[in-house]
C-alpha cells in the first residue's frame, strides 16, 4: 500500500502542505476527483479527495460540514488546486480540516490533477510488481523446502524468515512441535493450552489470539481427511495479503508432508507384518530379505518376542504400546523395555494377539532385573491402570522365533490385565498367586497334599499312602485347594505350572 509520504515525496512540490511541513505516514487506498459537495457516496475512506474549489463556495458553515462529511466517511486528505478560481487557501478550510484531522494539500496551479492520480498509481503497480516478485520467490523457497527431507521443519523455518517472527507446527498426536527460531521455545506451553482451548482439530479454518502481546494466528492441517497439526505463525510486522496467501501455501504443504509421511508410514507397516509373520511361520530367510527392505539392515540374529493382548491394538502406534507396556515394569527395566519397543519396526496382529519381534542388546534383560514380574506389575497396576496384558520372551536365535511363538501366546493370555509375564519358562502367572493362597491357608498342610496329588499324578491311593491320609480326606483337602485356587488341578496346563512353582519356592516336602 503507497502512503502519503511516499507519493508527496514523489511529486515534489506538485503536492504539498500549505506551511511546507512532511506529512503523516498514513496509507492510501487511492486519489478521487470531484468537484461534489457531497462526494462521499462514491467514495470507501483512506483516499486522497482533489478538488479546485468549486465545492467549498459559499457560507463557512457550508465549508465545515463538507469536511465533517469527508472526514466521517474516512477520507484522509484533501488536496485543493490552485488557480482556477482559487488563488489562495481558505483559513476556515484549514481550520476545518485540522480540526476534522483531515490533511490539507495544495497543488500548483500548474499541475493537472490526472498527474497526480497517475503518479499514485504507478507507484501502486511498482509496488505490486514488487510484491508479486518478492511472494514469487518466497512461494518457490517454501515449495523448495517441501521438497527436503525435513519438510516440517524446512517449512517452518521459511514461514518464520519471511515474516520477521516466529512459526510453530504442533502436531495433533502430542510429539514434538517443530519451531523456529530456537529461542522462541518459550511460548510453547502457552500455545499448547490456546491450541487446545480453540478445538481446531478435524475443522478446515483458522483463529487469531493474543499471545505475549502478539497477534498469532493458526491454522488447522488437515491431511487425508484427518487432523495432521496445526500451524501457528506471530509475524514481526503487520500482515499484507501476500503474507496471508503466503501462510495458506505453508498449510498446503504441511498437509503435503502429512499425508506422504502417512502413506510411508503404511507402507513400512505392511513391510514389518510381512516380515513377522513370514519369521513366526518359520520362513526365516524371506523374512530377513523383507525386513532388509524395511531397516536397511540386517536383521539382528539374536531377537526377544513380545506378544500383547488388548482391545483396540490395531490403532495404537508402537510408541503408544511402549508405553503401556513399559508400565507394567518399573524403574530403568521399564525404560529398557520402552526404548526396545520403540526401536522396533517388526509388528504383526494375529488372532487378537499383536506380536512385536525386539533386537536384543547387550543391556541387562528387563526380565531379570524387575524382581518378580507378577509382582511388580500388580503393584505398578494399582497406581496407573494398563489395560492390556502381555508376554515377554528370553534372547533367543531368531531361528527360534516359530517354536516359542505357540507358549508365548498362551502365557500373553493366561497373563492378566496389567501385567507382563517374564521369565525361563514363561509359566503361568497365577502359578505364583495360587502358592501364596495354598500356603497361606491354616487349617491343613494343602502345599504338601496337592504337591503330593501332582507328583503322583492324581492317583488316589498312592497320594493317600504318601500323605498317611484316608483316601476321603485326601478328596476333601484336595477340594478345598480347588476352590482356592478356582482351578482344575486335573488340567495339565495347571498341573504343570503348579508343580514347577512348587518346586520353584521349595514349597512342601523336599523331594
Amino acid at each position: 500500500m503507497i502512503s502519503l509520504t511516499q507519493l508527496c515525496e514523489k511529486l515534489g512540490n506538485a503536492l504539498r502542505t500549505v506551511d511546507g511541513d512532511p506529512v503523516a505516514r498514513i496509507n492510501l487506498t487511492g486519489v478521487h476527483i470531484s468537484e461534489l459537495t457531497d462526494p462521499t457516496p462514491y467514495l470507501e475512506g483512506g483516499e486522497l479527495l482533489l478538488t479546485t474549489g468549486i465545492p467549498l463556495a459559499g457560507e463557512p458553515d457550508s465549508l465545515r460540514d463538507y469536511v465533517t462529511r469527508l472526514a466521517s466517511r474516512g477520507v484522509l486528505a484533501l488536496g485543493l488546486g490552485l488557480g482556477a478560481g482559487t488563488d489562495d487557501v481558505p483559513a476556515q478550510l484549514e481550520s476545518a480540516c485540522a480540526g476534522a484531522g483531515v490533511t490539507l494539500l495544495i497543488v500548483p496551479a500548474s499541475i493537472p490533477f490526472m498527474h497526480i492520480s497517475r503518479t499514485y498509481w504507478d507507484l501502486v503497480g511498482k509496488t505490486e510488481q514488487a510484491d508479486l516478485a518478492a511472494s514469487l520467490t518466497l512461494q518457490t523457497s517454501l515449495t523448495q523446502a517441501a521438497t527436503r527431507p525435513e519438510a516440517v521443519a524446512a517449512v517452518v523455518k521459511v514461514l518464520s524468515n519471511a515474516l520477521g517472527g516466529w512459526a510453530v507446527y504442533l502436531p495433533a498426536d502430542g510429539s514434538a512441535e517443530t519451531y523456529w527460531p530456537p529461542e522462541e521455545n518459550r511460548v510453547l506451553p502457552q500455545l499448547r493450552e490456546e491450541t487446545a482451548r480453540l478445538g481446531l482439530a478435524g475443522t478446515h479454518s483458522a483463529a487469531t489470539f493474543p499471545l505475549d502481546g502478539m497477534d498469532v494466528v493458526e491454522y488447522s492441517i488437515i491431511a487425508d481427511r484427518r487432523t495432521a497439526g496445526f500451524l501457528a505463525v506471530c509475524a514481526g510486522r503487520p500482515l499484507r495479503k501476500a503474507d496471508r496467501q503466503l501462510m495458506l501455501t505453508g498449510c498446503m504443504l504441511l498437509a503435503v508432508a502429512a499425508q506422504r509421511e502417512w502413506q510411508l508410514t503404511r507402507a513400512n507397516s505392511v513391510l514389518g507384518t510381512t516380515a513377522t509373520t513370514l519369521a513366526l511361520n518359520g520362513f526365516v530367510d524371506a523374512a530377513r530379505l523383507v525386513a532388509g527392505d524395511l531397516i536397511g539392515s540386517p536383521l539382528a540374529e539374536r531377537v526377544r518376542l513380545l506378544a500383547i493382548r488388548g482391545d483396540n491394538l490395531e490403532a495404537l502406534t508402537t510408541s503408544e504400546l511402549a508405553d503401556q507396556v513399559s508400565a507394567m515394569l518399573s524403574g530403568e527395566p521399564a525404560m529398557r523395555l520402552g526404548d526396545s519397543i520403540r526401536r522396533c519396526r517388526l509388528r504383526s496382529m494375529e488372532d487378537g494377539v499383536c506380536y512385536l519381534i525386539l533386537e536384543t542388546r547387550t543391556d541387562p534383560d528387563p526380565a531379570e532385573e524387575s524382581g518378580n514380574p507378577v509382582e511388580a506389575a500388580v503393584s505398578r497396576r494399582r497406581a496407573q491402570p494398563v489395560p492390556f496384558a502381555a508376554a515377554l520372551s528370553r534372547p533367543m536365535p531368531l531361528s527360534q522365533l516359530p517354536g516359542s511363538a505357540d507358549d508365548l501366546r498362551r502365557s500373553c493370555l493366561l497373563a492378566r490385565v496389567g501385567q507382563i509375564s517374564t521369565g525361563p519358562g514363561l509359566r503361568d502367572p497365577r502359578a505364583v498367586e495360587w502358592v501364596a493362597r495354598l500356603t497361606a491357608y491354616s487349617r491343613a498342610d494343602l502345599v504338601a497334599t496337592v504337591k503330593s496329588y501332582i507328583r503322583n499324578q492324581g492317583q488316589w491311593e498312592v497320594a493317600a499312602r504318601e500323605l498317611k491320609l484316608h483316601r476321603n480326606s485326601l478328596r476333601h483337602r484336595i477340594g478345598i485347594a480347588a476352590k482356592l485356587l478356582d482351578a482344575d488341578l486335573d488340567d495339565p496346563d495347571v498341573s504343570a505350572n503348579l508343580w514347577l512353582e512348587l518346586r520353584r519356592v521349595g514349597a512342601g516336602s523336599a523331594d
